[in-house]
């Protein structure tokens, strides 16, 4: 059953659906929303509009991890298990298909044994920052040139968020996070450092707090600029993933969200500092949750579990509307920038997009 609306009208109804052919690694919304791009565990890159499916990529038999769009829509850049970078070039709005979309550049990795597993575009410019084992590459796309070489050295590179005015990279791995300059590379990294490897990072929609969440059960807040981080203790497994609201509470600061085993924990910041961070926990889920995301503009929080639903929960406290649609579980989703649509892709490639009812 598609949209199970607890209490009331249905807040999403199914819009799409098709099928990949293998578990769905990476879901992504282009800037202006008129595209939806995802991949697989058997390399496929697909292109979903509207009128019409496109397939980029055929299965390789090697998978295809992440996926990232350029700030407008432009390009589209695709890494993973053959440790290369894959951009395409995309016709805009207006332009038709004029020239199909192509294969603009490929970026080999200087290791051909090691995974491409994070990218992302920079919010502001056509600059991307990918991982290449211990280190982070900058591609400038716009002038076709590598801009610098990031040394994270402690570990592998677990994740990559640039700070939403682009003037800051962070970088996660074993003992910590390190936020690099964007205006000088060259400049020595700040370091947050954490006394077990950080797997999720995500800056505040405001730019003022990044969040890391860590191996070792925990999660640490940062105040930008503030010398002292709040950490938060007591969860039933590692942190999977933390994201934040975009609109802010009434004490100016938005909510953070962590994903842990079958719980997701909302955290809200108190007006007394010594009270610091008060947490609601979400414990619907049967499974593993594997993906969370703060639909634009408001505090409707989605997850996505193994347990194979995807679960709305307004104002990010009670459950609203319960979809389903892939029996063996939910790998990852993504709301449309405008919010009115949301996508997420299964564990034996289903890919499915709802969009606000009436």
């Amino acid at each position: 059953m598609f949209g199970l609306g607890l209490g009331g009208d249905n807040l999403l109804d199914l819009e799409w659906q098709g099928t990949l052919s293998d578990y769905v690694t990476a879901v992504a919304w282009s800037p202006t929303g008129d595209r939806l791009a995802a991949s697989s565990a058997a390399g496929e890159v697909m292109l979903w509009m509207p009128d019409r499916l496109t397939m980029l990529q055929a299965p390789t038999g090697e998978s295809t991890d992440t996926l990232a769009f350029s700030p407008q829509g432009q390009f589209l850049a695709a890494g993973g298990q053959d440790g290369r970078v894959k951009i395409w070039q995309l016709p805009q709005q207006g332009e038709g298909n004029r020239g199909g979309d192509r294969l603009q550049n490929t970026l080999l990795s200087p290791h051909s044994n090691v995974w491409i597993e994070h990218l992302a575009w920079s919010p502001l410019s056509n600059q991307l920052a990918y991982s290449v084992g211990r280190c982070v590459q900058i591609w400038d796309a716009d002038k076709g040139e590598m801009q610098a070489t990031l040394n994270f050295a402690a570990s592998s590179v677990l994740g990559i968020h640039w700070r939403p005015d682009g003037k800051y990279l962070a970088v996660c791995g074993h003992r910590g996070v390190k936020v690099w300059n964007a205006q000088n590379w060259q400049d020595e990294p700040y370091l947050l450092d954490i006394r077990a490897a950080s797997l999720a990072i995500a800056w505040s929609t405001d730019g003022q707090y990044l969040a890391s969440g860590n191996l070792d059960r925990t999660l640490m807040v940062m105040e930008w600029h503030h010398p002292d981080p709040w950490l938060m203790r007591g969860f039933p497994g590692k942190i999977r993933t933390v994201t934040w609201s975009e609109p802010k509470t009434d004490v100016g600061v938005p909510l953070l969200t962590s994903a842990s085993a079958n719980s997701i924990t909302v955290w809200k910041k108190q007006a007394d500092e010594s009270a610091g961070w008060e947490a609601i926990v979400l414990d619907l889920h049967e499974g593993t949750v594997q993906a969370i995301a703060f639909q634009p503009g408001t505090f409707l929080l989605a997850s996505a579990a193994d347990d194979g639903y995807v679960c709305l929960w307004q104002e990010a406290q009670q459950v609203a509307q319960i979809l389903e649609g892939a029996p063996n579980g939910f790998s990852r989703l993504a709301w449309h920038p405008q919010g009115q649509k949301l996508a997420a892709g299964g564990q034996n490639g289903e890919l499915i997009i709802w969009s606000e009812s009436g």
